[in-house]
């Protein structure tokens, strides 16, 4: 999308870059990404609104960072479909302080400098709770960042996924989602999914519980291969994958009827929801302690409603027993007969 046919009518708000700056850097990367998130962000936002009650829109916040850039938070709450619905883009650049520069040394990354660094990061983030226990929760962050390290060298890459976590297993459902992942990641190469389906299981684990969040997705961080025109096409089609992963399961089971004991049910997973969130995820992490970090948007992935209850256990043979199980034992939903490592 070059800067002549810029419609910002396609956008939930006003880009957070100015105008001119957009329309004259269309081929920065920067800029390419803020344009992706933008419509990703509209897209996802009308999918989900037709779902909804008729008249029932998102909440658009457009805020602005004093560090540097802003971001727009879209949010239903207490809807008839979507208790609460989230949909975040933000694009902020300033200067990384020392230990985050630390933490990203620690996971490999090799730049000079160890004082603060200028730094941009644009990403999309999204995290959905239906009221309907028999719709499944989903999750799904694309994110691209830039350091520039002592040198001058600008280093960049790419990160994100998209997972599900239902309250109650549906195989047919787990395979649909599954398979339009696979779909968006072999067309840019065939060993993408079975790598990233491995990596979101293992990052997706509540370790003191023993059980992943949910059933999986794909997930990968740190993505700067082949080249950036690719490794931004592939995040552009796994992105693309949202909508038709997760709208038709909606669409499907908004409808379903449950009672009291599903709805207790749902609560307690959130509750593990939250704590995978609060204790382990990286990206909330990062955020929280980002210099003039939003919280209220940081915190927008959380749900209305949770409960913890002690040392809680389903019954046996139940059905929210046989989820348990494929929490702590994670499929092959496909059959694709392999478990590829994460660096494989």
């Amino acid at each position: 999308m070059t800067g002549q046919n810029l419609n910002t009518s396609q956008f939930m708000a006003e880009p957070i870059t100015d105008m001119e700056t957009l329309a004259s850097n269309s081929s920065d990367m920067k800029v390419q990404m803020e344009l992706f998130i933008l419509r990703t962000q509209n897209d996802f936002c009308k999918a989900l609104e037709a779902e909804e009650e008729p008249g029932l829109k998102f909440t658009v916040d457009r805020w602005t960072r004093k560090e540097g850039g802003g971001g727009i938070t879209c949010v239903i709450q207490e809807g008839r479909v979507f208790e609460k619905a989230g949909v975040n883009i933000s694009v902020v650049s300033g200067e990384l302080p020392a230990g985050a520069v630390a933490q990203m040394k620690a996971r490999g990354k090799e730049f000079s400098g160890t004082e603060k660094l200028p730094f941009f990061a644009a990403g999309i983030s999204s995290v959905i709770h239906p009221r309907n226990p028999m719709v499944p929760t989903i999750h799904f962050n694309y994110r691209y960042f830039e350091v520039t390290d002592s040198t001058g060298k600008t280093h960049w890459w790419f990160g994100g996924g998209t997972d599900l976590t239902p309250y109650y297993l549906n195989e047919n459902d787990c395979k649909h989602f599954h398979g339009v992942l696979k779909k968006a990641c072999d067309k840019h190469d065939s060993s993408y999914y079975a790598k990233f389906k491995a990596w979101c299981d293992d990052y997706f684990t509540i370790q003191h519980r023993g059980e992943r969040r949910g059933v999986g997705g794909i997930f990968f961080d740190d993505l700067d291969v082949p080249s950036q025109e690719k490794a931004f096409q592939f995040v552009k089609s796994c992105a693309e994958a949202v909508v038709p992963s997760y709208v038709p399961l909606v669409n499907k089971h908004k409808n379903d009827a449950y009672g009291e004991s599903e709805r207790q049910w749902q609560l307690l997973r959130r509750g593990r929801y939250v704590e995978f969130n609060l204790i382990y995820d990286r990206g909330t992490k990062f955020g929280l302690y980002t210099p003039g970090a939003r919280y209220e948007s940081i915190l927008m992935s959380l749900p209305l409603s949770a409960n913890w209850k002690y040392m809680h256990a389903p019954e046996e043979n139940s059905k929210e027993a046989q989820l348990i199980d494929v929490l702590k034992n994670p499929r092959d939903w496909l059959g694709t007969g392999q478990r590829a490592s994460r660096q494989g």
